[in-house]
């Protein structure tokens, strides 16, 4: 029987890279700043950043910022761009923005300021009575954490414990050269902002505090600022007392700057957790608090809304605003707000485990929740401490998913809830893709901490059920994933997207890494080759954002979506050439959405570093990702050209049994070349080194049934010509 290959679309100029002048990614959006989205990014970029570059074996200490791509491009993307991006990210929002409400009236200031004497007020504000001690005690703790870090605090922080969830990020005035330790010239105008509390946007930035947080607190440092692993018995506090001992020379965290930084977002998580459980729990009728210890949902729901407007009212000069009125605005329950708060809470839990001594990194932690600088453990103490908080909101969150979000019947969670008048649960009938890939991710997280209690089964049933949902209702049987589904009805047959194919992908591959399904891991590498041989364009360096549409336009979420995607698909599916794909993409995309750098991305001035990524000083632009950029991405014909840079031949065409490719190389390579089905499942591989100059690798077909395939052409790692095929008998 004979085979006959024939090249869809009949260019074999297709296997050609591209050699003239890439396009370049245009700007559409620099002002609006969506602080749930930018968040998502700034968790994704920080795991894809050092943790990622790690993994893959790099020595972070060769890095340096001022030496763009060395040693290599791929360790100083990861190493120093994504990861400074993501710390960039964090600390334009939570410290120089005041995109939300400031510490000096989160809950556990105002409660400690309370149980002061008249005398506490003025202080530790210059001696000056202004008739709150709020602001004394916020003082106090700031010296304090300086002191147990050796690191003076900037100026004009605006140190916030709830995020507003819009704002307008041009600044009102110039950044100015002393920005790094003083805030103020980096202060955003407070009258455009959006000044609505969203757990989402609360969530995402409570995560990201964590990431940073324990990265920073997860070892001490001496007077000099050396690092210093904790073994157990070495502390900054005085021998059998959790107070520091300040003549020691060991300080709180791997770094000055580090010790000061971890401190502070840990208190802003703490105070940001006790605000969302005691103050925006709703019962369908009014705002108020929920006791995590006695928390029974069929005994009445209360859950954590959308959206609630605050005011503000002045207070005295010199003070900031105070939340005068929070007014439930949208009182649906959405399922990305929970998986947010969870996924936050869930980290810090694990931080602040009293329990865990499971290496040096935690052995650090216990030395900061063993009374000071913060509280120990309700087993400790009898009172209930930041652990028993961040176990207390998982365990309320989590169950609020499980009786609002979670249809037993169809076997999925659904993104929207509410309750009806009664007080009972109203579901909705819709799950998007990305919900249904980050839910995976948080039950996975969820899993992992819950380990040995009665809500752990509840947990892995909800994850193997919306893992085999996601099998079988997401997955096109031409490849790929659905962008949504809507019980009942079906799934949503528009163009697939970057972001909902990216999202399943993460998901599947959490959801192997909890169970060990292999069935999750093929899944989610087929689901990677299909989004590689569909969606990116090796030319370009770009992923389109919708199937089949070349204008792309990327956004901070579907940007999140992808980092995490490519990522898992390198670490958990150990698939060939996510890392280098990253990296492209990265100076591609992800480098010109960001709209000013400084000197942790090697930023000295003007552009010095080259990457197009104006200096922060003299602008009004902020360290943010711009809400959108497109890129138009050239249809194939002008995309690729014949006898480019690999001179690629495939021949002969029509082809019988055999497929040779020849191609030439500038240096010695490992080439590869995949066959695949629609779906990405991988069906035939050959791979060889090959030395430098023209060469010629044979693609032997065996008995394929006759069908359209997907040819897959790789370099070193890195696709150079993806192309469809058909086998005709």
């Amino acid at each position: 029987m004979k085979k006959t290959l024939t090249f869809l679309l009949g260019l074999a100029a297709y296997f050609a890279v591209f050699t003239s002048a890439h396009a370049q990614l245009l700007i559409q959006d620099d002002s609006t700043y969506n602080t749930a989205a930018e968040m998502l990014l700034a968790n994704e970029l920080f795991e894809s950043g050092e943790p990622f570059a790690e993994a893959l074996g790099y020595d972070l200490d060769e890095l340096d910022p001022m030496v763009p791509d060395a040693p290599d491009s791929m360790s100083y993307t990861m190493g120093i761009e994504s990861y400074e991006y993501s710390r960039y990210l964090l600390n334009t929002l939570t410290g120089r923005s005041a995109m939300g409400l400031h510490m000096m009236w989160s809950p556990v200031i105002m409660a400690n300021a309370a149980m002061q004497p008249d005398t506490f007020d003025g202080m530790f504000t210059g001696g000056v009575q202004n008739g709150y001690k709020e602001d004394d005690m916020l003082m106090m703790m700031i010296g304090i954490f300086s002191m147990n870090a050796n690191q003076p605090p900037p100026a004009n922080a605006w140190p916030q414990f709830a995020d507003f969830a819009f704002g307008n990020n041009n600044l009102p005035q110039p950044v100015e050269a002393d920005f790094a330790s003083n805030f103020g010239s980096t202060r955003w105008d407070r009258t455009k902002m959006n000044k609505t509390l969203n757990l989402a946007a609360m969530g995402q930035s409570m995560w990201k505090q964590y990431w940073w947080s324990q990265d920073m607190l997860s070892a001490f440092h001496d007077g000099d600022d050396n690092g210093i692993e904790a073994d157990g018995t070495n502390s900054p506090d005085f021998e059998d007392s959790p107070f520091f001992d300040p003549d020691n020379n060991i300080y709180y965290g791997g770094n000055n700057l580090d010790g000061y930084i971890g401190q502070v977002l840990t208190a802003v998580a703490i105070n940001k957790a006790k605000f969302i459980i005691s103050s925006l729990a709703y019962d369908g009728t009014s705002l108020g608090g929920v006791d995590p210890a006695t928390y029974d949902p069929s005994a009445g729901i209360k859950y954590f809304p959308t959206a609630i407007a605050v005011t503000e009212s002045p207070v005295i000069s010199g003070l900031p605003p105070q939340a005068s009125d929070l007014t439930v605005v949208d009182a649906t329950s959405q399922l990305f707000d929970q998986i947010s708060f969870l996924l936050a809470t869930l980290g810090y839990r694990n931080m602040m485990n009293p329990n865990d001594n499971s290496d040096a990194a935690h052995l650090a932690y216990h030395e900061a929740f063993d009374g000071y600088p913060f509280p120990a453990d309700m087993a400790t103490t009898g009172v209930p401490g930041p652990f028993n908080l961040m176990m207390g909101a998982s365990k309320v969150t989590f169950l609020n998913m499980m009786v609002m979000h979670f249809d037993s019947d169809a076997g999925t969670f659904v993104d929207e809830a509410s309750l009806d008048g009664s007080g009972a649960p109203v579901k909705g009938d819709v799950i998007t893709a990305e919900n249904a890939g980050y839910m995976l991710v948080v039950l996975r997280d969820f899993l992992r901490e819950f380990a040995g209690t009665p809500l752990y089964d509840m947990a892995n049933n909800g994850l193997v059920a919306q893992a085999n949902f996601i099998l079988n209702n997401f997955a096109d049987a031409n490849g790929g994933f659905y962008n949504s589904y809507t019980v009942g009805s079906g799934a949503d047959a528009s163009a697939k997207t970057l972001a909902a194919n990216a999202a399943l992908i993460r998901g599947l591959y959490a959801a192997y890494e909890a169970t060990g399904n292999t069935d999750y891991l093929d899944a989610a590498n087929n689901g990677y080759n299909f989004l590689i041989n569909n969606f990116y364009v090796p030319g370009e360096h770009v992923f389109h954002t919708t199937m089949n549409d070349n204008t792309a336009v990327y956004t901070p979420w579907n940007l999140a979506i992808l980092a995490g995607a490519l990522r898992e698909a390198k670490l958990v599916g150990e698939q060939s050439g996510p890392d280098q794909i990253y990296t492209r993409v990265f100076k591609t995309v992800y480098d010109q959405m960001i709209l000013s750098e400084a000197q942790p991305t090697g930023e000295e001035g003007s552009d010095s570093d080259g990457d197009g990524v104006p200096y922060i000083v003299g602008g009004t632009k902020p360290f943010v990702f711009a809400a959108s950029g497109v890129y138009q991405i050239p249809p194939v014909s002008t995309r690729f050209v014949e006898a480019a840079k690999w001179n690629i031949r495939a021949y002969p065409n029509p082809v019988s049994e055999e497929l040779y490719i020849d191609l030439t190389l500038d240096r010695a390579a490992e080439v590869q070349i995949t066959l695949y089905e629609l779906s990405g499942k991988s069906l035939l591989s050959t791979e060889k080194t090959l030395s430098a100059g023209k060469q010629t690798l044979g693609f032997s077909l065996g008995e394929l049934p006759a069908g359209d395939y997907v040819a897959r052409i790789s370099v070193g790692g890195e696709p150079v010509g993806i192309r469809k095929i058909s086998v005709m008998h």
